[in-house]
């Protein structure tokens, strides 16, 4: 039983790290999408994630098109956090298994993709201030990964 966080061209170490912890502390499967921002080994990355990384279950895609061909029959279950979605990440239903993709720090996932599966786009509710783009990667994994943990009874968590 586990959700899988998805990290379409992650940016920056610290934010990766830190949501490898998280999938580590939750029992989930971090997918790393190529290419990335930073290697793999960077320091940061690892100083970020402490002594988690061996307990961390991870998948390295070389790119969304891939990733999309290797898990096509669960589209269904894949969620976009997009500031673009059209609806609430507390409005789904979420199961095992299901996936959740978050795009780069800088850019978010690819607006075409977005367009194409704007059914499955969910968002993280903001203030109506326009400088506001977004909440930091981390933070916005965390936020969605807990509320879908929530929904489920906290399966395996103590």
């Amino acid at each position: 039983m586990a959700l899988h966080i998805v990290l379409v061209e992650p940016e920056i170490p610290p934010n990766t790290g830190n949501i490898a912890r998280s999938c580590a502390a939750t029992g989930s499967v971090l997918h790393l999408v190529k290419p990335l921002g930073f290697k793999i080994d960077d320091k940061s990355l690892r100083r970020a994630g402490l002594d988690y990384w061996p307990y961390v279950k991870v998948e390295v895609h070389e790119n969304l098109q891939a990733f999309l061909e290797e898990y096509k029959g669960r589209r269904d279950r894949m969620f976009l956090a997009t500031t673009k979605g059209g609806q609430y990440y507390t409005d789904i239903a979420f199961q095992d298994e299901d996936m959740i993709l978050f795009g780069r720090e800088t850019a978010g996932l690819p607006r075409d993709f977005i367009q194409e599966n704007a059914d499955r786009a969910i968002r993280i509710p903001l203030s109506e201030d326009t400088r506001l783009r977004s909440l930091n990667l981390s933070n916005s994994v965390s936020i969605i990964l807990f509320e879908a943990l929530r929904q489920m009874g906290f399966p395996g968590l103590e």
